[in-house]
């Protein structure tokens, strides 16, 4: 199903008249002031988004969110490290959670910190293609239905 766009910003959205702030903050913006090293992390995390297929990067007023159909990652820039979350299908418990915040029963904000690219590791990085797969909205469809045998 097509995606319904804001008139006024353009954007993008699975459900028609969603309420949102519109935005016209440059990425850059975010980086103002802030060492190298917070560019740096934004840059692994997006790559690894992106190894799950196309993403919008959707920079607003206090943090950095990233679309397929809906939003199902967000970062906010601090001065060396990053601050973020990941909205799973699942509540997972990890240490490497800060906290997790239940908006409903497929819908499970997992907020992390971020100080180093080497912590965007092959677990991270799934959980980041489980968030990418939210936000494709694939946890909300219904398995096909078998035939008579099974099959």
């Amino acid at each position: 199903m097509a995606l319904w766009n804001c008139d006024r910003c353009g954007r993008g959205f699975a459900n028609r008249n969603q309420s949102h702030f519109c935005s016209d903050v440059p990425l850059s913006a975010h980086f103002d002031g802030k060492p190298a090293p917070t560019r740096e992390l934004f840059d692994a995390f997006l790559a690894a988004v992106r190894k799950n297929g196309p993403v919008r990067v959707l920079p607003e007023k206090t943090r950095i969110a990233f679309q397929v159909r809906m939003s199902f990652a967000a970062l906010m820039t601090r001065r060396g490290y990053l601050r973020g979350h990941l909205v799973l299908a699942r509540r997972l418990e990890s240490p490497r959670f800060l906290s997790i915040q239940t908006i409903s029963p497929r819908n499970h904000v997992h907020a992390f910190e971020l100080r180093a690219p080497a912590e965007i590791d092959a677990e991270f990085r799934d959980w980041i293609g489980e968030a990418y797969r939210v936000g494709r909205q694939e946890h909300l469809q219904r398995p096909a239905k078998r035939g008579a045998r099974g099959q």
